[in-house]
């Protein structure tokens, strides 16, 4: 990884920039943070092909069919830009080398070894083939080595490159020439069976150290011999022999499925190393990821550059009115305020649509919060008495570490400003019987939300139903489930089965307290847990309450009413 140049950005989306991990043929691919701590990879995307509006089209469409795959061996997309000036994509960052790395720097794997990264491999294309996606560009430099397996990572997004004319100008292939399949080298259309092709060759180059077609050649070369030749696999032998040539045959329909050559390198890896144990990976290479992810905690752990806050401009003090004359009462030294309840006025006030919030007061220090730290409005206020609420579910520790936390406020959380008398913990003073002073109005440790109970009644309970997008008709199975706290806290636990209908949970996800009033709530979630066909909504989920008692919950372009669990 290298560190980020001056022209390099600081910042994209919502992520800290940490670094700068390469550049393909797309654009460039950075490292970055969000404010919970969870590292992330953003590729963003060059800007001739950000230009055209096919592009433009084809990656909004891809994005969103990506985020859906959610196999084990995965690296997840888990947010990105499809609208902006330079559009961008968010990946989970796996700290690991790549096989091409891992090969070049320590040779040939071990016959056990690509057993296992053959079994990884397989089942990640079949999670994404299940959706309806094709990698296209299967190859070493795709393929991410951690020590509890591999990660296949930049699935589907490839193809939306096939939608613009600017790759005849920039004389980028779809496809990396050495490990294309035939029918791609030809110019026609790839599907699940242009995968399995690049995945016979992925395990070619990782057991033997060679590419089976070359790599000191031109393109033109390499794609006449995977048209032409056969596949030079000197070094293989026994069943991962059978299964590279199978994988590697000219025709498609005659290649095995990512299920079948699974199931081949299962029966032929019983009793060997299995992925998930330790020491699948040979030693050196196993000290390579390790030496990696102390790098990582290392970046992480130092400050954010740090840029002067802009001065401070102080109001012109009041001049103190003139001298009066000596009255039967002492006057105080400053005129006394208008009897008033409350904060001070808003001249904003009555400026904000209904149903919408304030902006929050501008942070001089946003994007510069130190490692660790949450970025947050800068209000002053009293002291606060708040006590924070009790983490209920079994696994929030770990969702917190995973960067659940991240909560910074996106407005108030409604209402009058106007506490009851209930709230206030004071009787109200009947009409007509002045109490001849103005009361100080209640700290804010007094209101509901400080004391852990920010949520309204009708958002309490366990709720179930189906939410879907407009556009592509993706359905959703949700169970919601929400309890009470205050604004940071944990207070829902959500459930999906991943969008295929099958209602067997595929999704969780922790989501904390945005803000909350007596009509709506938004809650944020990250994803928790990840499998096969999992749908991640991440971000922040509006829930409002129907007549009926059913909430309307809105997220990520999802929408639908969920009924309560009686």
């Amino acid at each position: 990884m290298e560190t980020l140049g001056e022209g390099d950005p600081q910042v994209i989306g919502p992520y800290r920039l940490l670094g700068r991990l390469g550049a393909g043929g797309m654009g460039e691919v950075f490292l970055g943070r969000t404010a919970g701590g969870r590292t992330v990879a953003v590729k963003t995307v060059r800007q001739e092909f950000a230009a055209e509006r096919e592009f433009r089209q084809r990656f909004r469409q891809e994005v969103a069919a990506a985020q859906r795959v959610g196999g084990r061996w995965t690296a997840p997309v888990l947010d990105a830009d499809t609208e902006g000036p330079q559009p961008w994509v968010a990946t989970g960052y796996v700290a690991g080398p790549s096989l091409t790395d891992a090969v070049h720097r320590f040779g040939a794997l071990p016959p056990d070894t690509v057993r296992a990264l053959g079994t990884g491999l397989a089942d990640a294309l079949e999670a994404v083939h299940a959706l309806g996606l094709v990698h296209r560009d299967v190859k070493p430099s795709n393929v991410l080595l951690a020590l509890d397996g591999p990660r296949l990572i930049d699935f589907g997004i490839s193809r939306a490159l096939d939608a613009t004319s600017a790759l005849t100008r920039s004389g980028y292939v779809v496809g990396s020439p050495g490990f294309m399949s035939p029918e791609q080298a030809k110019g026609r259309p790839s599907g699940p069976a242009g995968d399995v092709f690049g995945f016979g060759a992925v395990l070619a180059f990782a057991a033997t150290g060679r590419a089976p077609f070359g790599e000191q050649d031109s393109a033109a070369g390499l794609l006449y011999r995977i048209v032409h030749e056969e596949p030079e696999l000197g070094g293989l032998d026994g069943d991962l022999l059978g299964l590279v040539r199978a994988c590697l045959d000219k025709e498609p329909e005659r290649r095995p499925t990512p299920a079948e050559a699974r199931a081949r390198l299962e029966r032929s890896a019983a009793g060997l190393t299995r992925l998930g144990e330790r020491g699948w990976l040979p030693g050196a290479v196993s000290e390579e990821v390790a030496r990696m992810a102390v790098a990582l905690l290392d970046l992480e752990s130092r400050p954010a550059p740090v840029q002067p806050p802009p001065p401070t401009v102080l109001a012109a003090p009041t001049p103190a009115p003139p001298p009066q004359a000596p009255s039967a009462a002492p006057t105080a030294p400053y005129p006394a305020p208008p009897p008033s309840f409350g904060p001070p006025p808003n001249p904003y006030a009555g400026q904000t649509p209904p149903g919408a919030y304030p902006a929050p007061i501008p942070n001089p220090y946003a994007g510069q919060t130190p490692p660790g730290a949450y970025p947050y409005p800068v209000v002053v206020q009293q002291p606060s008495r708040r006590r924070v609420g009790p983490l209920v579910a079994t696994g929030v520790v770990a969702a917190v570490l995973a960067g659940l936390g991240v909560w910074a406020a996106t407005g108030g959380p409604g209402g009058s400003g106007k506490p009851s008398a209930e709230a206030s913990g004071k009787a109200s003073t009947p009409a007509g019987h002045d109490s001849g002073r103005a009361e100080a109005p209640p700290s804010p440790s007094s209101s509901a939300e400080e004391d852990g109970d920010a949520v309204a009644e009708a958002f309490l309970g366990t709720f179930e139903g189906t939410v879907s997008t407009a556009g592509n008709g993706l359905q959703i199975v949700m169970r919601f489930t929400v309890h009470q706290g205050a604004v940071g806290d944990s207070i829902a636990y959500v459930e999906t089965d991943g969008g295929l209908g099958t209602g067997q949970v595929m999704c969780t996800n922790e989501a904390s307290l945005v803000s909350a009033t007596q009509t709506r709530l938004v809650a944020r979630t990250v994803v928790d847990t990840l499998s096969v066909g999992c749908t991640p909504l991440t971000g922040d989920g509006v829930v409002t309450p129907n007549k009926d008692g059913s909430l309307h919950f809105v997220q990520q372009g999802f929408t639908g009413d969920l009924e309560r669990d009686s």
